[in-house]
């Protein structure tokens, strides 16, 4: 059987690029993936409880960006529907993965048992690409901390694996310190990418990468210390 995954896009967002007025040139490149004009685009808003007015937003942003009919799957509060959730995820040439909270948005896919869908739908072929919180929720693990105060409680746990990379996005003014909190749990010989504001990362199935509207930071560990990498170049 030939093998229908596609590539996956990660996109950044963050600081001053959802304040563009204009097309997003990754979010356009990721549309454009679909190979059909104005693609339609099912929208998964679990990471921000589908708050309607994020929605519209980025709608709009979408829209600028060569999408056709964006559609809200409702996975969250009264409206939930996972069943028409699933419809729209199905009958959409793409699917988008929205920013907020990764925990949050990780909890309501594994409650709505969406998680195994999303992986069908990948493995026969679909379209994914994800901003922000959405594009770690495509990606293998992300971290977390019983104790905030207390860096021996942080632990790793599981999101989509869509993207089979560790990965952050716009946090370069910060130092990227989960990722590296991340990277210092992950398997041995793993590398992490920090994807900064205006970038992006587009993962093939088998794992080689390619950085997308600029440098792509990288991690990795030498005898049990996190390091910083050569970046990742378009």
């Amino acid at each position: 059987m030939s093998d229908k995954r596609k590539p996956v896009c990660l996109i950044a967002g963050g600081r001053g690029s959802a304040r563009r007025r204009g097309a997003d040139p990754l979010i356009g490149h990721a549309l454009r993936c679909a190979g059909v004009e104005k693609p339609g685009v099912a929208y998964i808003g679990a990471a921000s409880g589908d708050n309607t007015e994020f929605f519209a937003f980025i709608r709009r942003i979408l829209a600028r960006s060569g999408a056709g009919d964006v559609i809200l799957a409702p996975l969250c509060g009264k409206r939930a529907d996972p069943a028409k959730a699933a419809r729209v995820m199905e009958s959409a040439p793409i699917i988008f993965m929205s920013g907020g909270d990764v925990d949050e948005g990780m909890e309501t896919i594994k409650r709505t048992g969406m998680a195994k869908l999303l992986r069908e739908l990948y493995r026969n072929g679909k379209h994914f690409f994800g901003v922000s919180a959405g594009s770690i929720m495509l990606a293998r693990k992300w971290i977390r901390w019983r104790d905030p105060e207390d860096d021996a409680g942080a632990e790793l746990f599981p999101c989509l694996s869509l993207a089979p990379v560790f990965c952050d996005t716009h946090d370069e003014k910060d130092g990227w310190e989960e990722l590296r909190a991340l990277q210092a749990l992950a398997p041995a010989g793993s590398i992490s990418y920090g994807i900064p504001s205006g970038a992006g990362l587009i993962v093939e199935p088998d794992g080689v990468v390619r950085a997308l509207g600029g440098e792509v930071h990288r991690f990795g560990r030498r005898k049990n210390v996190v390091v910083q990498l050569d970046s990742l170049l378009p």
